[in-house]
């Protein structure tokens, strides 16, 4: 019974990644997982069955962890690029700010 709320625990975790408040919140509890998995898979006295299970599961886990890295990887590069560019020149970083119209100052 503890092998199947474990599942669904990951299932959940992973699945509400795309739609989360918190993203990186949720990177957190599915790497939580993940060692928590590796800890369970190094214990000697587990039967082989729920060790094979756990397994599958950290390889799972250890995908998307590593999907989700990849795209903190871009992001960073991202940024470090715009940030680059607007350093090299500030007259067209200047210019590319975008104009915030939050009142209508014509009526």
């Amino acid at each position: 019974m503890a092998k199947t709320s474990g599942k669904s625990a990951a299932k959940s975790g992973t699945n509400s990644g795309a739609g989360g408040a918190n993203p990186m919140k949720n990177f957190e509890q599915r790497l939580a997982r993940l060692e928590a998995l590796g800890e369970k898979i190094r214990k000697t006295d587990i039967p082989l069955d729920e060790a094979l299970a756990a397994f599958e599961e950290g390889i799972k886990l250890a995908r998307t962890l590593e999907k989700d890295l990849e795209k903190i990887d871009s992001r960073i590069e991202i940024l470090i690029n715009n940030t680059e560019e607007s350093a090299e020149d500030p007259v067209a970083a200047a210019d590319e700010k975008p104009e915030l119209e939050l009142f209508d100052m014509d009526e």
